[in-house]
């Protein structure tokens, strides 16, 4: 049987769950990939840092160029994250012939077309399963099977940390930072959580499948953005008095070639598939126009679920290694015309403002959002004989500038004391 050595660029979570599984699994992954693969160098900043698995000291290095100058090493896997080093030394591994395997989404949705056009360069393999979804095979999904289709949209929980903390509170009635703090406390969010709860690291998934289903290249700073942290226990109540459930989702869709990218706290029947997705676990739903709806579901993060998905990309090269992967190229993009702007899109909106008890409020609001084209589907008021109120509206499908047009002029009432929230309602259908 074959050997083939690989190195490891990084040992935190992922690395080690890499490290784990080619040790546990030693023998279905020799059967499956014909080879036996090997560990034969890990880069890490600190030698001497106490880490969730047993490695070999021999094993361990601080110098990348043992492993970039090794001609017996074939595939290094980055599992360091962040960009910098991690493109340079991706990059320099390409350009010394050796196979790449990444799980760094921040890097793919940022460089990702000069990695990939690296790698065509100089004849290598660039495979990033593991950037998107964990151990969910996303990414073969769309590269593979469904290459006969033209996927219309994709929509998402992508972001396991966001997951969990929206159903603790949807389940057990926790407010957002008790949430917070226990997904701190299990490992699924970081000391800081600001890329999680704010939606950026949902927005950097979400530009690389833009990019797989559409071949279109968009910068993560141009798709609309909200995090959950506005979200509180009384959105939660109400969604559950409307039969919804609060989910942050990323979107893409192609409109007849305007595409739709945004990322925001959503409200979605409870009876959904999605809806029905909790802890944190990831789902992506994708439409094709031959398919029709898939949905795929799994872990969306973790070292062994990522793990997974990284030495699945490891044994692909093995299997594969003369037939490179080099599966995007943007002419995919030539019939998307632009990126619809966020005020042309079209919801459905709850809204939540605290607001003076007087009389007539309430008439003020609904003739301004009239006014604006926003017709009203339902309207609750909570509390009474209090200075302050609180009136919730759901409106009909309406343009998102005629949201914003509304609230610009509500938020200047003089008995208007705060627009407490606003949440998108998708029906799903």
């Amino acid at each position: 049987m074959d050997k083939i050595n690989i190195a490891l660029l990084g040992l935190g979570n992922v690395g080690g769950g890499v490290f784990e599984i080619l040790k546990t699994n030693i023998e279905e992954i020799q059967e499956r990939s014909g080879c036996d693969i090997q560990i034969s160098k890990i880069l890490v900043r600190n030698p001497n840092k106490k880490r969730c698995v047993d490695v070999p000291e021999e094993l361990i290095t601080t110098n990348p160029d043992d492993i970039f100058n090794d001609e017996s090493i074939k595939i290094v896997v980055e599992v360091m994250g962040g960009i910098d080093p991690a493109k340079e030394y991706m990059i320099k591994a390409m350009k010394k012939k050796k196979h790449v395997v990444t799980a760094n989404k921040l890097v793919i949705a940022t460089t990702g077309a000069e990695l990939i056009r690296t790698a065509k360069e100089e004849g290598v393999r660039f495979c990033y399963e593991a950037s998107v979804a964990g151990g969910i095979p996303i990414i073969n999904g769309i590269n593979e099977s469904l290459t006969a289709n033209k996927i219309e949209e994709i929509i998402g929980i992508i972001n396991g940390t966001t997951n969990y903390i929206l159903t603790k509170m949807y389940l057990d009635n926790m407010d957002f930072g008790t949430a917070l703090k226990e997904a701190q406390d299990k490992g699924y969010a970081e000391a800081d959580p600001t890329s999680d709860v704010e939606g950026f690291d949902a927005v950097y998934k979400l530009s690389i499948l833009t990019y797989l289903a559409f071949g279109k290249l968009v910068n993560p700073d141009l798709v609309y953005r909200e995090g959950i942290s506005k979200i509180d226990a009384m959105d939660i109540e109400y969604a559950k008095e409307f039969g919804y459930v609060i989910k942050l989702l990323a979107i893409v869709k192609d409109d007849n070639g305007v595409l739709e990218l945004r990322v925001h706290p959503t409200m979605i029947p409870e009876r959904h598939p999605l809806a029905n997705v909790n802890d944190s676990f990831n789902a992506i739903l994708i439409k094709g126009n031959a398919v029709g709806e898939l949905m795929m579901y799994g872990r969306g993060a973790g070292d062994l679920p990522t793990g997974s998905a990284v030495v699945a990309d490891v044994i692909s090269i093995v299997r594969n290694v003369n037939d490179p992967i080099f599966k995007l190229s943007e002419s995919k993009s030539g019939n998307l015309k632009r990126i619809r702007k966020m005020e042309e899109t079209t919801s459905e909106y709850y809204i939540r403002i605290t607001v003076k008890d007087e009389p007539g409020v309430l008439g003020r609001i609904s003739s301004i959002l009239g006014a604006h084209n926003v017709s009203l589907l339902s309207v609750i008021q909570k509390g009474k004989r209090q200075e302050y109120v609180t009136l919730v509206f759901v409106t009909h499908k309406t343009l998102e500038g005629n949201i914003n047009k509304s609230i610009e002029e509500i938020n200047s009432l003089s008995f208007v004391d705060k627009v407490e929230n606003i949440i998108r309602v998708e029906k799903m259908e």
